[in-house]
């Protein structure tokens, strides 16, 4: 439960965000992951959602996760939940949302979803990273500018990752040779595409289905990248519908072999997953590693 400092601090904010005294009714609990506690706040004109976590130990995560989701918003080409603001009170970082009640996926769901990531892909940059370093999950995302994929996938996601993870001892000394045997060949395998602005962290946790039937994108880790790497993160997890894929490609044709190289893309979160949890998840790059080099 929130504490009654917290509390003081939550009203104030959602006074300012009402432009009128606020009071707090109820308080709730409800799912948000693995990573923040999160709760459904309900005030007398309406209701919120608010995540928290430690400040010191995830150092501005939610003003990257705000930046993130206003920069998708800002593209009016995909819903995202509202940001109303973020803050700390002591060593208690907030982020104060709208509430969103999630609905029943209409027939022509996933067709509209799929378009509309096409969409959100089409806007492009002259360089593959951000303006700023954000997170995917819990763990620091580096995302300085390069004008080449391959050098960017390399040195800003794989090899941080890489080096967390034999920092932890998870892997032996053998597994830095397979990169970079599969580092070698990388050219042969990933296409020439520009850079697509990338929700970056979108798996099936990570949209609901709104009060209208659409899709709402939320918990993002936002860059510009190739577009496959948001395609194979819907994959990682047992994958979206078919209809996603078939009105994705008819929008915003894949290249050739696109469903093999999704395995390549998915290096990174997976390399996430195994400095986050472990267990099955080093065996499964070592898996891809095997198939590619």
């Amino acid at each position: 439960m929130l504490n009654k400092g917290l509390l003081r601090r939550l009203v104030e904010e959602l006074s300012f965000i009402e432009n009128k005294p606020s009071k707090i009714l109820k308080v709730d609990s409800v799912a948000g992951g693995s990573i923040n506690h999160c709760f459904k706040i309900i005030t007398s004109n309406k209701s919120y959602f608010i995540k928290l976590n430690s400040a010191s130990d995830f150092p501005q995560m939610f003003e990257k996760e705000a930046k993130g989701l206003r920069i998708l918003r800002g593209t009016k080409l995909i819903k995202t939940p509202l940001v109303y603001t973020c803050g700390n009170f002591a060593d208690e970082a907030y982020l104060i949302m709208e509430f969103i009640n999630s609905s029943i996926k209409p027939s022509n769901f996933w067709e509209n979803f799929g378009r509309q990531l096409a969409d959100l892909h089409t806007i492009s940059n002259n360089h593959f990273g951000l303006d700023h370093d954000n997170y995917i999950g819990s763990l620091k995302q580096p995302n300085t500018k390069n004008e080449d994929w391959i050098s960017f996938f390399i040195e800003e996601r794989i090899n941080p990752q890489l080096k967390m993870a034999l920092n932890q001892g998870v892997f032996s000394s053998k597994i830095s040779q397979d990169f970079e045997k599969l580092f070698a060949k990388l050219e042969n395998y990933f296409p020439k595409e520009k850079p697509s602005l990338l929700h970056g962290d979108l798996w099936s946790g990570n949209f609901m289905v709104g009060d209208k039937g659409e899709a709402i994108i939320m918990d993002p880790a936002v860059y510009f990248g190739h577009r496959e790497v948001d395609l194979a993160m819907t994959q990682l997890f047992g994958g979206f519908h078919p209809d996603f894929y078939a009105a994705y490609h008819e929008a915003l044709p894949m290249e050739h072999d696109w469903e093999e190289r999704l395995r390549l893309y998915n290096l990174y979160p997976l390399l996430v997953h195994v400095n986050l949890f472990g267990g099955s998840y080093i065996n499964k790059v070592k898996n891809i590693l095997q198939r590619f080099i």
